[in-house]
């Protein structure tokens, strides 16, 4: 039976997150969630590659970023109108059924890229309903104080997933085939449902509106008018966009063609991606741990500025030991800034428009942000790496100023 307690701007949760068993089941679901969500794609991408030739093979890799782009922002408003775990549960019980029925096909027949096509659009569906409800869902199972803790340690999931799921997949796909890693990403979207029945969901306040004074109201257009009339979420949405527009093309393309350059191969690219992923992991260990940062605004703009330096220095650095170096700073520097963005989200949205507030902010770095990659690899092609990621930094250092000319993001803090 679910039991809800009132949720508080001001809660005293008995424990810190990272020992709350109700916040380690949640983790446990996103965890189980996210290396599934990897070895889905590794079973995708190379079903597509053996079933068509290598552009249907990308076509149906990007097929699912469309409706994703699409409905992520209706995506919102439905989290906050029925209720986020409700659309995460729905969300990974479809992705199951669907995965393990392509698995099925697979064990069956080699079924061509039909049925892996659907299997995209229906992700991408799935996805801009996901993404905004699991944004919204942790001011359901802890407190306000401990969100900051929570966004440390979702981030930790994340490059948990990035590490442990692709290894898995290729694993999966080299013992039996894409029908054995398609089915152990559906086992692993099932193993996070009995997880997220389990929670205890803390109910909405009956004031919500912050800053606004109105009570929250469920359609897309009281979404964004909290977010422009706040003081602190209308910077920081800014501020996260042109972080996303001026980072992923670098860290990306950019990376592959400057390892390309260099001659430090995909071994050497591997482990520049494997500095960056340290570093971020131990920004999201701090926030896990220590629960807040003082002067967080502060700290969030500085560190951008800090990782918008490194990210143009790397352009510049010969030595593969030497670009390691620089890719574990961007991580820190960039990991903790990136972790803060997330945080203050969290902390100064109200519950009842976190549906929505998530949504705007992933349709910028999962939806408009992609479409600099090709970008990125075209200016290289014309410019070279060098003025390339300098131009990104550029971008990336722009958001770190923006948001020090914000007095309110400037002096945002997280709740003690």
């Amino acid at each position: 039976m679910t039991v809800t307690a009132p949720l508080t701007r001001t809660p005293a949760p008995q424990k810190p997150a990272h020992r709350d068993g109700n916040v380690l089941r949640w983790l446990g679901a996103y965890g189980a969630s996210m290396i599934g969500d990897n070895i889905y794609y590794v079973a995708l991408s190379w079903a597509a590659v053996q079933s068509g030739s290598p552009s249907q093979a990308g076509l149906v890799m990007a097929v699912s970023a469309a409706p994703r782009a699409l409905l992520m922002l209706g995506g919102g408003v439905i989290a906050d109108r029925l209720g986020p775990r409700r659309i995460v549960m729905a969300a990974d019980a479809v992705r199951s059924v669907a995965v393990l029925g392509v698995a099925g096909l697979f064990l069956a027949t080699r079924p061509g890229l039909w049925p892996l096509t659907v299997l995209g659009l229906v992700f991408g569906i799935v996805d801009a309903l996901f993404l905004p409800a699991v944004g919204a869902l942790p001011a359901r199972v802890t407190g306000r104080d401990q969100l900051a803790r929570v966004q440390g340690l979702r981030g930790l999931a994340v490059r948990l997933a990035n590490v442990v799921g692709a290894p898995l997949g290729g694993l999966g796909v080299a013992l039996g085939g894409p029908a054995a890693a398609f089915g152990a990403a559906g086992l692993l979207f099932a193993i996070s449902l009995p997880l997220l029945m389990s929670l205890r969901i803390r109910d909405l306040p009956d004031d919500g509106g912050g800053e606004s004074g109105a009570p929250a109201g469920n359609g897309l257009a009281d979404g964004l008018r909290h977010i422009r009339r706040h003081s602190v979420l209308a910077p920081l949405v800014v501020v996260i966009a042109l972080s996303d527009l001026g980072f992923v093309g670098p860290l990306n393309v950019g990376l592959t063609l400057l390892a390309d350059q260099r001659g430090w191969g995909a071994s050497g690219m591997g482990s520049v991606l494997a500095g960056f992923g340290v570093g971020a992991g131990a920004a999201s260990l701090l926030l896990a741990v220590r629960g807040r940062v003082p002067r967080a605004g502060l700290v969030l703009a500085v560190t951008m500025g800090g990782g918008a330096v490194a990210i143009g220095a790397l352009a510049f650095v010969p030595r593969l030991a030497a670009a390691v170096a620089v890719a574990l700073v961007i991580g820190l520097l960039a990991g903790l800034s990136g972790a803060l963005c997330g945080a203050l989200t969290q902390t100064h949205a109200e519950p009842a428009y976190l549906g929505r507030v998530t949504a705007v902010t992933s349709l910028s770095s999962l939806g408009l942000v992609p479409l600099t990659m090709p970008l990125t690899g075209a200016a290289v092609g014309l410019w070279g790496t060098g003025p390339v990621f300098v131009a990104s930094a550029a971008i990336c250092a722009l958001a770190g100023v923006y948001g020090l000319c914000r007095t309110p993001l400037r002096r945002a803090e997280l709740p003690a």
